[in-house]
């Protein structure tokens, strides 16, 4: 049993945990933002924050601590030079960890670790950012929009399709009119004989 014991082991032997975080401790001070799993994010953090506090003041005995933990002599003129001026003023919190969702292989959870004092831009940009919502009135007016536009294309048709058959009658009566039609001959109601055949006799 654990027996409240802080930390995660992260599935390795006690040297290799330490050879692990050192690597991770000297990645982030160098690139000042990494992407691992959630685990070693916040068991990362627990090892760095101290070190960082370290670096406020540059004496000897501290650039030993730190460098006793990181083994880097690049890292260590490093987190003294340029990273402990810049948090002077912070009491506390100098990293920053944000989830980011799960790894596609084996669905582990990733995170975003990063010195907060170097990415603060970042933040800034993505919080003034503009969100967008939906509004009922907005929707409600372009729904109707649309529907009077169906509609009225729609009358639109039914007209042009009344005319289109007012034409073909038109069209047909005109035919009848122009077409020769066969007269058929006139007869004496008294004699009951065509005009034709009398005037042939006479």
């Amino acid at each position: 049993m654990r027996h409240r014991i802080k930390g995660s082991k992260l599935g390795r032997t006690a040297s290799h945990k330490k050879a692990t975080i050192r690597s991770l401790s000297i990645a982030l001070l160098t690139h000042h933002r990494i992407v691992t799993t959630l685990t070693k994010a916040k068991e990362l953090r627990r090892h760095i924050e101290p070190v960082i506090n370290r670096s406020k003041e540059d004496t000897t005995h501290n650039r030993r601590e730190v460098f006793s933990f990181l083994q880097d002599n690049k890292s260590v003129s490093k987190i003294f030079d340029e990273i402990g001026p810049k948090v002077a003023d912070r009491p506390g919190g100098y990293t920053r960890i944000v989830k980011i969702g799960t790894r596609v292989g084996d669905s582990a959870e990733m995170a975003i670790i990063e010195l907060v004092d170097y990415n603060e831009s970042d933040s800034s940009t993505t919080s003034t950012k503009k969100k967008r919502t939906r509004r009922a009135g907005k929707s409600a007016t372009k729904t109707t929009e649309t529907k009077s536009a169906a509609k009225d294309a729609d009358k639109k048709a039914e007209t042009v399709a009344d005319d289109a058959v007012v034409v073909e009658d038109t069209a047909d009566d005109d035919k009848a009119a122009t077409e020769p039609t066969a007269e058929a001959p006139e007869t004496d109601n008294t004699t009951g004989e065509s005009t034709e055949s009398t005037d042939k006799k006479d």
